[in-house]
C-alpha cells in the first residue's frame, strides 16, 4: 500500500502530465485533439481516484494521532476501573494475597518494569494513574469513640470533608496532549523550516531549497508522596485507606505534575515547565488588559500559528479583570476583554514575577503542543518494616509517579507579565 507522501507524489506526476498535454496543444496553437482529450480525461479520472485514497489515508492518520493522545485502554479500561478498589488492593498486598481485578491490573501495569522498579524492600503494587490522579475524590476517616458514656452507643460518622483549599488542576483540561505507557526516553522530531517555492519560466530550472529539523526530548522524572498509617486504621477502615489515596495523596501527585507543567524549573529533579521553556513568545503588557490579550493572540497569528488557543492565568489577574468598567461605570464582560477566547484560572500560575515579584503570568497558546508523558502507573509501596512502624504494626505508604512534560513547539505559546 502506497504511503501518503507517495500518493501525493503520484498525484503531482499525473497533474504534471495533464499540464503538459495542455501546454503542448497551446504551443502548437490548437486545442486538444481527440486522442489528447481522451488521455486528459483518463488522467483526470485517475487523479480523482488518487485524491479519494489520499483523503482516506489522511482520515486514518488523524484518527491514529488522536488515539495516540488518549489514555490507553479507552472506554473498556474505564469500565474495568469502576470495579477497582484501592482498599482491597492494599489489604491484599499487606496480607500477601493480592487477588481479583486488583491483582490483574497490577500485573499488567508492572509488566516489563520489574527489574527497574527500584523497590528492593517492602510490598509493591501498581495502581492505574486514572484511579489516583482522576477527578473523583471521596474523603473519609476512621470513626472515633466518645470519651464518656458513649461506649454503649454505636457511633457513625459521615464522610469527612476533604481540604477545600486546593489549587485547580488545569493543564490536561486545557487540551495538553497526554501520552501514557511510555518506556524508554522519548524524542519528538519537529520540522523547523520548510523549503521555498519559486516561480520559473518555461524550461528554466527551479531553485533548490532545504528543510531543517530539530527535536525535543522527554525522560521520566519521579514525583512521590508518603503517609504513615496505623495498624488500627488499616484493620478497621479500608474505606479510609481508599479515601486517603484518592482524595489526598493522588491530589498531591497531580498537583505537583500540573505545577511542573506550567512553571517547572528543570532543576532539582523537576520537569522543565512551559514558562521556563526557551522560545516561548514574550509580550510587553499594556495598561489595558484587553490590549494585552489582543497582543498575545496576535503574537501567534503573526507567526502563522493557527488553531484554537486559550488563556491561562491566576485569580489575581481575574480579580482585576472582573473589576474593569466602561466609561459609563458598567462592568465589562470577561469574554470581551479576552476577545471571546477561553480563559481559565488557577493558583498554579505564578503571581510573583517581574522585578518587584508582583506580576502575574498571562499565558496564551495552543495547549495541544504541551506534551504530558507518563512512564508508569502510580506505584504503591507498603513498608511495614521501617523502624518507625515495625514495632507498632503500622505501615508506611509511598506513592511514586514517573512523568515528564515538554513543549513541542515553543512558538505556539506567548506570555505576558501583568
Amino acid at each position: 500500500m502506497l504511503k501518503l507522501h507517495e500518493l501525493k507524489e503520484t498525484r503531482a506526476a499525473k497533474v504534471g502530465e495533464m499540464r503538459k498535454l495542455i501546454n503542448d496543444a497551446e504551443t502548437a496553437g490548437r486545442d486538444l485533439n481527440e486522442a489528447e482529450a481522451k488521455r486528459f480525461g483518463e488522467i483526470k479520472t485517475e487523479v480523482g481516484q488518487i485524491e479519494e485514497r489520499i483523503a482516506r489515508v489522511e482520515a486514518v492518520d488523524e484518527m491514529e494521532r488522536r488515539a495516540d493522545a488518549e489514555p490507553i485502554g479507552g472506554r473498556e479500561m474505564e469500565r474495568e476501573l469502576r470495579s477497582y478498589s484501592l482498599s482491597n488492593a492494599i489489604s491484599g498486598a499487606l496480607s500477601g494475597r493480592l487477588t481479583g481485578r486488583e491483582a490483574e491490573i497490577s500485573q499488567e501495569l508492572s509488566r516489563g518494569r520489574e527489574a527497574r522498579s527500584g523497590f528492593a524492600n517492602g510490598i509493591r503494587f501498581s495502581v492505574p494513574s486514572e484511579i489516583i490522579l482522576g477527578g473523583e475524590t471521596r474523603d473519609g476517616q476512621v470513626a472515633g469513640t466518645p470519651a464518656a458514656g458513649g461506649y454503649l452507643v454505636p457511633t457513625t460518622l459521615g464522610a469527612l470533608a476533604g481540604r477545600i483549599n486546593r489549587p485547580a488542576l488545569k493543564v490536561e483540561g486545557m487540551g495538553a496532549t497526554v501520552m501514557r505507557g511510555l518506556s524508554g526516553d522519548l524524542e519528538l522530531p519537529n520540522m523547523l523550516a520548510s523549503g521555498g517555492a519559486h516561480w520559473v519560466g518555461e524550461n528554466e530550472n527551479t531553485s533548490r531549497s532545504a528543510v531543517s529539523f530539530d527535536k525535543v526530548g522527554m525522560s521520566p522524572k519521579t514525583v512521590s508522596g508518603e503517609y504513615r498509617m496505623s495498624r488500627r486504621l488499616t484493620l478497621q477502615s479500608g474505606t479510609a485507606v481508599e479515601n486517603i489515596l484518592r482524595g489526598d495523596i493522588g491530589q498531591l501527585l497531580a498537583q505537583a505534575l500540573d505545577l511542573a507543567a506550567i512553571a517547572g524549573t528543570g532543576a532539582a529533579n523537576q520537569p522543565l515547565g512551559l514558562l521556563k521553556t526557551a522560545g516561548i513568545g514574550t509580550v510587553v503588557a499594556s495598561a489595558d488588559l484587553s490590549d494585552t490579550a489582543a497582543d498575545l493572540i496576535a503574537a501567534l497569528e503573526l507567526d502563522d500559528i493557527n488553531g484554537t488557543g486559550a488563556f491561562l492565568t491566576n485569580p489575581t489577574v481575574m480579580k482585576a479583570v472582573r473589576k474593569l468598567k466602561d466609561a459609563d461605570g458598567h462592568t465589562m464582560p470577561v469574554a470581551e476583554i479576552f476577545h471571546n477566547t477561553r480563559v481559565e484560572t488557577t493558583t498554579q500560575v505564578p503571581n510573583t514575577l517581574g522585578a518587584g515579584n508582583n506580576k502575574s503570568a498571562l499565558i496564551y497558546g495552543l495547549w495541544s503542543e504541551l506534551i504530558v508523558g507518563y512512564w508508569s502507573a502510580v506505584d504503591i509501596l507498603l513498608n511495614p518494616y521501617h523502624p518507625d512502624v515495625a514495632s507498632n504494626g503500622g505501615v508506611l505508604l509511598h506513592a511514586f509517579l514517573d512523568a515528564d512534560v515538554v513543549v513541542r513547539h515553543p512558538e505556539a505559546f506567548a506570555n505576558a507579565e501583568v
